[in-house]
């Protein structure tokens, strides 16, 4: 539980964070502080998009991250940039009955907009590994540089 007399340290690096104070914010910090990190190897005139991959299980909103990068990307050489989200969806495999899918869900109908995946295996009940659905990367940039 959060105690709302406490100062808000964990948003002091963004000076943004009042205008988008969730764990997106945060996310989407890091992607922008490190894509800015690689852009400077290049004579970069214009970002015409940066796509990232989001796994299913990191519960990652796009309307929230978004946000984030519109509002994190001002005064940058990716201000009017469009983030594009490419979703990895879960595949669980079993070791017990060599099940390789996708996992159950249970669904809460409206009262929330994620669902809760189940992770053991869907036909066996076994352990299951993880196999695809926790990335949070950049797959690419369309940058145009000085060089086109």
């Amino acid at each position: 539980m959060t105690d709302p007399a406490l100062p808000r340290d964990e948003y002091a690096f963004n000076p943004h964070a009042d205008t988008c104070p969730m764990h997106e914010a945060t996310v989407i910090a890091s992607v922008v502080d490190a894509v800015l990190t690689e852009l400077k190897k290049y004579n970069v005139k214009k970002v015409h998009t940066v796509t990232l991959t989001i796994g299913d299980l990191t519960q990652l909103g796009t309307e929230q991250m978004e946000f984030a990068y519109e509002v994190l990307t001002k005064d940058t050489v990716l201000e009017g940039s469009k983030l594009a989200v490419e979703p990895e969806h879960i595949v669980l495999s079993c070791k017990r009955c060599g099940y390789k899918g996708p996992a159950r869900t249970i669904d809460f109908g409206d009262s929330t907009e994620h669902n809760i995946p189940v992770l053991s295996c869907p036909q066996c009940g076994g352990e299951v590994e993880v196999v695809a659905g926790q990335a949070c990367c950049v797959k690419n940039m369309d940058i145009e540089t000085g060089d086109d």
